[in-house]
């Protein structure tokens, strides 16, 4: 089994894959956007070229769990991308990824301009890495 996740955002989309034993998460790329149509093409062509299994779609929701604007935003890329594709697309929270990738950037003595070029990936690994484990934990996904 093989998952490539996306930490979708406005301007950047963060990209990570699975190893093919769903060991670890590993930062990909940092796909940054175009167009709406363009995004989601490129983004159904890469989990194609990967190989992936599943899409995991990190969903941003407020600290409470509820939906936000930018959950509203996210979703309808996610319902466009899931229209494309033969593989199956999944959400999963994505609270605290980005904060947790900026902190171990920063803690690298990465300075902000190349963060940019860094942290969605790294995000998107945080998050593909929790949906992981909860899958591990949850139907018991041999490690």
């Amino acid at each position: 089994m093989k998952f490539i996740c996306y930490d979708i955002g406005n301007k950047r989309v963060g990209v990570a894959v699975s190893d093919p034993f769903m060991t670890m998460a590993l930062p990909k790329e940092t796909y940054w956007r175009k167009n709406f149509e363009k995004d989601v093409a490129f983004l159904a062509e890469l989990a194609k070229k990967e190989g992936a299994d599943r899409i995991v779609c990190g969903l941003p929701v407020k600290l409470d769990g509820t939906s936000s604007e930018q959950t509203e935003l996210t979703m309808s890329f996610i319902e466009k991308l899931k229209s494309v594709t033969d593989i199956p697309v999944v959400t999963a929270d994505e609270r605290f990824s980005t904060k947790e990738a900026t902190r171990v950037l920063i803690a690298g003595d990465v300075g902000r301009d190349k963060r940019k070029n860094y942290v969605d990936s790294i995000a998107a690994s945080y998050i593909l890495e929790d949906y992981i484990n909860k899958l591990k934990n949850t139907v018991g996904l041999k490690q």
